[in-house]
C-alpha cells in the first residue's frame, strides 16, 4: 500500500534536536503524518522517513521566473475578461491595474483572457491573443499568462510572459507540453473536469490523496517531455471541481505537496468557499477570508499565494514574516 508523508509545519523560532527546514524556506519539521488510503493517519518523527522522501521535503526550492522561494512571493491577479468571477469588467485600463499591482509588491501578474470560473463558456483562442497580448507587450517584470490553450501560451511567451499557467496542468491540449518547455516556468493546476461542469457532484476517494497522485502523474508527464521538475509550481485549486469540505481539507493538509518536490501556489483568493463559510456573497468584499486562508497556506510551507488584493495581501505577508522572526 503506497504511503503518502505530510510534514507538520510549525513556525516557532526556537527549533528542537532533530528539526529540519521545509523546501530551504524559514519553518520546519521535525514529525510528518504517514498517511495510507483507508487507514488512520500516524504520526512518524522526521528521521524515519525514507531518505528519497525527506530529500524533496528539504531540498531548497530554485527561483521561479527570478522570485527567490525561500520567502512568500505574490501572483496578482488580472483578468482581461468580461465575465470572471471576481474582477471581470473591471480593468478599463489593464495596463495600469498590472503596473499598479507591480507597484503594491507583485512579484508576478498573471494574465488570462478566458474566465475559468464555474459554468464559464469556452473561448476561442484568437480572442484570448486579442485581449491578453497588448497587455503584456507594455509590460516589464515577471508575467504569466494564465491558459489552457497552446497557442495563446506560445503568442504570449513569444510577447515575454515568463511562466505557462493551465488550469488543466497541461492536460487540455495536446501542444502544451511542447510549449510549456519553452517558457521560463509552469504552473500546473488540479482542476476536476473543464468550468462549464466541473462543479457538477464534485466527488473524490479522498480529495488531498487524489489530487497528490494527479501531481505525480503530470509531473511524470512533464518531465518524459523534458520539463524539469524545478521550474514546476503546483496548486491544488480550489474552487475548480470541489465542494466546500473539499477545499478545506486542501488547504489544511496543503504541506503535503511538499513532497512532491516543487513550489506550491495557492489560489484561494475571493472564491466561493468564503461566502460558504462566513456568508460573504459579494466577491468583492471577501478580502478578509482571503488573507485568512492565505496565512494558512504560509503557516504550511507554501510559497506563492495568488491573490486579487496585492497591498493588503503584502501588508499581511511582512507581518507574517515579522511575527516568525523572517
Amino acid at each position: 500500500m503506497k504511503d503518502y508523508f505530510r510534514p507538520i509545519v510549525q513556525t516557532d523560532t526556537s527549533r528542537p534536536l532533530g528539526a529540519v527546514k521545509l523546501a530551504g524556506g524559514p519553518l520546519w519539521f521535525d514529525r510528518v503524518e504517514k498517511m495510507q488510503r483507508g487507514k488512520a493517519g500516524e504520526i512518524v518523527p522526521a528521521f524515519e522517513l525514507p531518505k528519497a522522501v525527506l530529500d524533496r521535503l528539504i531540498k531548497p526550492r530554485k527561483d521561479i521566473c527570478g522570485i527567490p522561494m525561500q520567502h512568500p512571493s505574490i501572483m496578482g491577479i488580472l483578468n482581461v475578461t468580461p465575465d470572471s468571477f471576481s474582477d471581470g469588467g473591471l480593468h478599463q485600463d489593464p495596463v495600469a491595474a498590472a503596473k499598479k499591482m507591480q507597484q503594491q509588491g507583485a512579484d508576478i501578474i498573471d494574465i488570462g483572457g478566458e474566465s475559468t470560473r464555474p459554468n464559464a463558456e469556452y473561448v476561442d483562442s484568437d480572442i484570448e491573443i486579442e485581449r491578453t497580448l497588448p497587455v503584456i507587450a507594455q509590460l516589464d517584470g515577471p508575467l504569466s499568462i494564465d491558459t489552457r490553450k497552446a497557442n495563446v501560451a506560445a503568442a504570449a511567451i513569444t510577447a515575454g510572459a515568463a511562466m505557462f499557467n493551465d488550469v488543466t496542468a497541461l492536460s487540455f491540449d495536446p501542444d502544451s507540453m511542447k510549449i510549456a518547455k519553452k517558457a521560463e516556468a509552469v504552473c500546473l493546476m488540479h482542476s476536476a473536469g473543464p468550468p462549464e461542469t466541473m462543479q457538477d457532484n464534485p466527488s473524490y476517494n479522498n480529495v488531498l490523496l487524489d489530487v497528490f497522485d494527479y501531481f505525480e502523474t503530470r509531473l511524470r508527464a512533464c518531465e518524459a517531455a523534458g520539463i524539469p521538475r524545478h521550474k514546476i509550481m503546483v496548486d491544488p485549486g480550489i474552487g475548480f471541481g470541489k465542494t466546500v469540505e473539499h477545499n478545506l481539507k486542501l488547504i489544511r493538509g496543503i504541506s503535503i505537496f511538499h513532497g512532491l518536490g516543487c513550489a506550491i501556489l495557492l489560489g484561494a483568493s475571493r472564491k466561493s468557499v468564503i461566502h460558504r463559510v462566513a456568508n460573504v456573497p459579494d466577491a468583492r468584499q471577501r478580502f478578509a477570508g482571503s488573507v485568512a486562508l492565505g496565512l494558512q497556506g504560509l503557516n504550511q510551507g507554501v510559497q506563492m499565494l495568488r491573490v486579487h488584493d496585492i497591498g493588503e495581501t503584502k501588508q499581511a505577508i511582512d507581518l507574517w514574516r515579522a511575527g516568525i522572526g523572517q
